[in-house]
C-alpha cells in the first residue's frame, strides 16, 4: 500500500485531461496557424537580410 493507504491498481482518476474532437480539430488548426505565422515571419527576416545585403553586418559599436 502507498503512504495515503490507496494502491495505485485501486485509483479510478482518468489519465489527464481527455479534448473532444472540436477541441482537437480547433488546436491542430492553430498550430497550423502558429506554424504558418512563423514561416512568414522566417522568410520575411531572410528577404530583408537579402536585399540589405552585406552591409547589415556593417554598422558602428
Amino acid at each position: 500500500m502507498g503512504a495515503h493507504g490507496i494502491s495505485m491498481d485501486e485509483k479510478q482518476e482518468p489519465d489527464g485531461i481527455v479534448l473532444t474532437e472540436a477541441q482537437l480539430k480547433s488546436r491542430r488548426q492553430r498550430s497550423i496557424a502558429i506554424a504558418l505565422a512563423l514561416g512568414v515571419l522566417v522568410i520575411l527576416f531572410f528577404a530583408v537580410t537579402l536585399v540589405k545585403g552585406p552591409a547589415v553586418l556593417v554598422r558602428p559599436l
